[in-house]
């Protein structure tokens, strides 16, 4: 048993039941013993790896969206450039690399980090050694300006509630105990939330739905800085336009397990529901578009042929595998999905449907 898993089987013990969001903000961001503040999760050593470790491409098309988004907006002198959960700084980085090709775009930006690990600060201070960076809470209190937001693999991380059906009610699945086990179960009275008011048609008995209060804050903010300042935002990630049913997952060293085997030692998350972070937003959204689509649209073989091209011959193996990972629907193309969120009198980010 982990040191994590009594605590919060001591605390359940005093303190009755807790919602699966509790469960998971404890175990991915308790001070001590949380997943985020104990170890380097990212890479072929830890227990995922994200686009922009797989390839350099990924970050070089996004800095290219985002720049093209700048000119879009008659390139401001001084615009914020937003991007939440930024693991070990490689996604911002490829981003200002493949940025600074457009004249004035990187001496335009003002970088915010969106993070709550400390370890995971240091590494992007690090990392991004050379640029001026400034760390923020989720609560986006930056200057007024236009902004840029990118979010890859970010709300899939954010702790959710999960509410079941039965017949006209709505009950919380919660974490209890039993048998002296962690246990999923449901409260014992009926609980209401303004986001399930909408849902009852579209569910039966049984059925769960997922909320999480914080992308729901999150989104609102966004689009209040959209709206009020100009911008846009890139949402990349595993979902669907329409949440429905339990996704709540554990990983590590790259495998599914159990979500009470080792609390604080595995990474906990759910798919995200894209519908909610559009309307919750406030501003005009993008068709949701798969994640090989995109990139596809935005060039993503041309430049992995133009890598090809200056590459080594032991290299070009691993453009090609990184290429086919980003983008064939076999592999993360079609299980990722892109959302554009931006001001209503603008077009979609590049790559992007209205």
């Amino acid at each position: 048993m982990t040191k994590l898993k009594k605590l919060i089987k001591n605390r359940i013990q005093e303190t009755g039941p807790i919602s699966i969001a509790a469960y998971m903000s404890e175990c991915l961001l308790h001070p001590e013993l949380g997943y985020y503040t104990q170890k380097n999760v990212l890479g072929s050593r830890g227990d995922f790896i994200t686009s922009p470790e797989i390839s350099q491409m990924f970050g070089e098309i996004l800095g290219l969206c985002l720049a093209q988004y700048w000119i879009d907006l008659n390139r401001p002198a001084r615009f914020a450039l937003v991007e939440f959960g930024p693991g070990n700084g490689t996604l911002m980085l490829d981003m200002l690399r493949a940025g600074s090709s457009v004249k004035g775009f990187v001496e335009a930006a003002e970088i915010f980090l969106v993070e709550a690990s400390s370890k995971l600060k240091s590494e992007q201070q690090n990392k991004l050694s050379k640029f001026d960076v400034n760390w923020i809470n989720d609560d986006l209190l930056i200057p007024k300006m236009p902004t840029l937001f990118i979010a890859n693999e970010f709300f899939d991380a954010l702790p959710v509630k999960q509410y079941q059906k039965e017949k006209d009610l709505w009950y919380e699945i919660q974490v209890g105990i039993k048998n002296d086990q962690l246990r999923l179960g449901l409260s014992h009275e009926h609980t209401t939330h303004p986001e399930l008011e909408t849902r009852f048609k579209d569910c039966v008995t049984g059925d769960i739905v997922e909320i999480s209060e914080n992308a729901t804050r999150i989104s609102k903010s966004i689009g209040q800085i959209i709206n009020n300042e100009g911008g846009c935002a890139l949402i990349i990630d595993y979902g669907d336009w329409h949440s429905l049913g339990s996704t709540l997952q554990a990983l590590k060293s790259h495998k599914y397990t159990k979500i009470f085997d080792q609390p604080g030692e595995v990474d906990l998350t759910c798919h995200v529901d894209f519908e909610s972070l559009a309307r919750n937003s406030g501003c005009a959204y993008s068709r949701l578009t798969t994640q090989g689509v995109f990139l596809e649209r935005l060039g993503i073989s041309d430049r992995a042929n133009q890598l090809l091209e200056i590459s080594q011959p032991e290299h070009q193996q691993s453009i090609i595998s990184a290429h086919k990972r980003l983008t064939h629907p076999d592999e993360m193309g079609t299980l990722f999905k892109v959302l554009g969120l931006y001001s209503s009198d603008k077009n979609s980010p590049a790559g992007l449907l209205k």
